[in-house]
């Protein structure tokens, strides 16, 4: 079964997506799950998982429904506020729901680059191991290292780094990015996604910028540990779906089988 790990929908009228401006404006419209369907087709996958894309309990349950009415979407990874009292009470209430599959907190948008450390979100991070949901990690190069330590605190915590950390690739920003990925592959048993990578390429990017890149993921993750996702439509921003499908089977080779399904099956628990 072929699997996009990693795609969103929203509507922009829900009006929580602070990040989602006319700025943008290929993204700033509605995109649904009818708009998606088309390339589900001409690439022949599946199923997918639902990211969240705003950082609100309500586009949770917004995932959630949309889920309920889409066989296509086999798992919703939602958000709660981890800084909250309540934050237990809120991912065991959100689990009763057999769609949700994982939690993503905002980190490439919070401040303080050592927030997961902090000890208030303790509670939060074992209610996710308690039911068995993955932390997708939204991080930026510089969270590496804590997320390294955050794993050694929570041995049994479940997770998947989102579109490879961000490399900078339009900068050619590679070493040391490169050197927290091989540590936290070595030392963890983090899952990486393959995702979201021709955004962090210059406007001009060409598959020689993005090779190295995939080439250093496989290596630290190997085949059974890296997954692939569409980061669409985000991705239209660089590159149609299909061109990033096709550009990533065929810089994977002949490791495409798990990377584009089973092990996104594993690192969900997905049906």
């Amino acid at each position: 079964m072929k699997i996009d790990a990693h795609q969103h929908f929203w509507m922009l009228k829900r009006g929580d997506y602070g990040w989602l401006t006319p700025d943008l404006a290929p993204l700033y419209r509605d995109f649904q799950p009818a708009d998606l369907t088309p390339h589900l087709a001409n690439c022949a996958v599946e199923g997918t998982v639902l990211v969240q894309a705003a950082p609100t309990f309500a586009e949770t349950h917004y995932m959630l429904e949309l889920a309920a009415q889409n066989g296509a979407v086999l798992g919703v990874v939602g958000w709660v506020d981890l800084d909250a009292k309540d934050a237990a009470e809120q991912i065991a209430t959100l689990a009763e729901n057999p769609k949700l599959v994982g939690l993503r907190p905002m980190i490439q948008d919070i401040p303080d680059d050592d927030w997961m450390l902090r000890s208030e979100l303790t509670a939060g991070f074992e209610e996710m191991i308690a039911h068995n949901l993955t932390f997708d990690a939204l991080i930026l190069p510089r969270h590496l290292k804590n997320l390294k330590v955050l794993m050694g605190r929570h041995p049994n915590l479940r997770v998947v780094i989102d579109h490879g950390a961000k490399p900078e690739i339009r900068h050619g920003q590679f070493d040391e990015w490169a050197q927290d990925m091989a540590t936290l592959a070595n030392e963890t048993d983090a899952y990486c996604k393959l995702s979201g990578l021709v955004t962090e390429a210059s406007q001009d990017w060409s598959i020689d910028d993005i090779a190295p890149y995939v080439a250093h993921l496989l290596e630290c993750f190997g085949p059974n540990r890296l997954i692939w996702g569409s980061d669409w439509p985000v991705c239209t921003l660089a590159a149609t779906y299909q061109q990033w499908h096709d550009m990533a089977q065929r810089l994977v080779g002949p490791n495409s089988a798990g990377i584009f399904g089973k092990n996104a099956q594993k690192a969900y628990r997905l049906p």
